[in-house]
Order: C-alpha cells, then sequence, then structure tokens
C-alpha cells in the first residue's frame, strides 16, 4: 500500500467520522459513503476537504486500497454491503469492518476473497484511544493481516491481532469481565457505585497506562498474584448473563446520557462537562504514551 492510501468509511455516524478523522491526520485520501441527506450536510463541516458521497457509485474504485465499514450493528446490511464491496473494489483492497460484536466471518460467510477480509474495531471516541483491534477469520491470510495492522501503525493507532473470531473480541471481553464483578460488588452492597469507578481510576487502572494487567504481574511478582488469585477467584462473580441492576435499568428506560438517567444522573449540562472533562483526559493521556506510540509506528 502507497504513502498516501486512499480509502473509503462507509457509514458517517460518530465511529465513521472518528475513523475519517484519523486517516486524514494521516495524510490519507478519504472517502466517506453517507446515503442520509441530512447528515452528509452536517458531513460537510465536520470532516472538511473529505469527499462525501451519497452511495457506493461515486466511489472511485480502482483506486481504493483499504474499507473500513462503519453501519449500524445489523449482520444482514453488513453482509448485503461486503457483496458490493467484493464487486467493487480492487482485489487487493483489505475490507473492513469496524463491528464491535458481528463475526468478520459471519458477515463474509459464503463470500470470494475472504482472506482479505477482517474486523477493524476501533474505540471510542475513534480520534483519541490509540488500540484498534485486527481481528481474523479462519479464512484471513495473516500476511494480509500484518499488512493491515501495519497501514494502522501509520495513522497513530496500536494494533492488536485478534487470531480467533470470538464474542467480543479481545478488549471488550477483559472490559465485560471488569464490569461483571463492579456491578456484583455494587450490588451485594460491598460499595457504591461512585466507589468502585474510583478504585478502578485512580488505583489499578491508574497503573494501566504504564504497563496492562500481565505485565504488571510481573512487576509486582507472579508469586504474589497466584497466592492472591487462589484466594479470591472462588469468589469472584461469574453469572452467565447481564447483572440484575444492569437489567432492570435497561428494562426501566435507564440508558445513561442518552436518556438523562443511568448508573449516574444526568443533566445536559452535566453531560456536557463531562464529555469535556473525559476528553481533556483522554487527550493528556494520549499525550503522556505519545512517545511510545512514535517509537512503535518508527
Amino acid at each position: 500500500m502507497g504513502e498516501r492510501k486512499t480509502t473509503v468509511v462507509v457509514g458517517g455516524g460518530t465511529m465513521g467520522v472518528d475513523i475519517a478523522h484519523t486517516l486524514v491526520r494521516a495524510g490519507c485520501v478519504a472517502h466517506v459513503v453517507e446515503p442520509g441527506a441530512s447528515r452528509r450536510e452536517a458531513l460537510a463541516n465536520e470532516l472538511p476537504g473529505v469527499a462525501v458521497h451519497a452511495s457506493l457509485d461515486s466511489v472511485p474504485w480502482p483506486t481504493v486500497e483499504a474499507v473500513i465499514e462503519a453501519i449500524p450493528e445489523v449482520l444482514a446490511p453488513k453482509q448485503a454491503l461486503f457483496a458490493e464491496l467484493v464487486r467493487r473494489a480492487p482485489r487487493t483492497a483489505l475490507l473492513t469492518s469496524n463491528s464491535s460484536a458481528i463475526p468478520i466471518s459471519a458477515i463474509g460467510a459464503g463470500l470470494e476473497t475472504r482472506e482479505r477480509m477482517f474486523g477493524l474495531h476501533y474505540f471510542m471516541p475513534a480520534h483519541l484511544v490509540p488500540l484498534v483491534e485486527v481481528v481474523h477469520s479462519e479464512a484471513s491470510d495473516p500476511a494480509r493481516a500484518e499488512e493491515l495492522a501495519a497501514f494502522m501503525r501509520t495513522t497513530g493507532k496500536v494494533p492488536v491481532h485478534v487470531r480467533r473470531d470470538i464474542p467480543g473480541f479481545l478488549a471488550n471481553r477483559l472490559q465485560h469481565a471488569l464490569c461483571r464483578e463492579a456491578f456484583a460488588l455494587v450490588e451485594a452492597g460491598v460499595a457504591s457505585a461512585e466507589d468502585v469507578d474510583l478504585a478502578v481510576r485512580y488505583g489499578f487502572g491508574f497503573r494501566f497506562i504504564a504497563a496492562g494487567p500481565l505485565l504488571q504481574r510481573d512487576h509486582a511478582g507472579l508469586d504474589v498474584h497466584c497466592s492472591a488469585a487462589a484466594t479470591m477467584y472462588p469468589d469472584l462473580a461469574a453469572n452467565r448473563e447481564p447483572s440484575r441492576e444492569l437489567r432492570d435499568a435497561v428494562a426501566a428506560g435507564r440508558l445513561g446520557m442518552k436518556t438523562g438517567r443511568g448508573i449516574y444522573e444526568w443533566t445536559p449540562e452535566a453531560i456536557a462537562r463531562e464529555r469535556e472533562r473525559y476528553d481533556r483526559l483522554l487527550e493528556g493521556a494520549l499525550e503522556l504514551v505519545a512517545s511510545e506510540l512514535r517509537d512503535e509506528t518508527g
């Protein structure tokens, strides 16, 4: 793939826009496909200098080197889109899906050239969070997977290979394992939601910016953690369905910021303050690891 990569992002929602930002920032030629007329008008302000298309028909397909699908999380439309991409994109182009849950093996089922298809899972906000997961199916070509990972590095991302297309991939499985225990502790009256969040942010979560959980074990000593695990594992939450509190909140329409109440209460003013604070801290964290990211991308 050339230095200036020609890319297509299909879907002009929040994730699609943030992904396009990362591509343009890296010097890529980016096209965004968004069928909604009102959304296309908004994209003119959000993505200056990016070609926005109403359909796949107007994309200059012979020049395209990579496609990133970012449409809603429904299998059938994704399958239909990938069938079109196989027909339209050059056979050398990488075809990827930003799905956070649907396996690339299901999206590409029955299609030709499955060896060039991958999950490419970004994390919100995609223009700030460095991680991206390169998810393989059983048909994926390892050489093309490394090509995709190398491309991601040139866009300032830290790619990780997920070599089995399992539910939740890698990072979301780790995140949900933590959240299962977090909800269990709140439901058992061990700690409040506020104190659980503080324990993660200012305790072991604070250290994660410097060392992940396995490297952290080497720092502290495997014997220490093996002994602690033997004591705690029998007592950890092992429920095989979402927690009662989470299910009850969803059933009652308490969905978080989008409805004004979730674990916490939200007013429009509180939402604005929280999002500003959240992005500001992520930007600061990104600045802290910038030198490592520059070393990794050469």
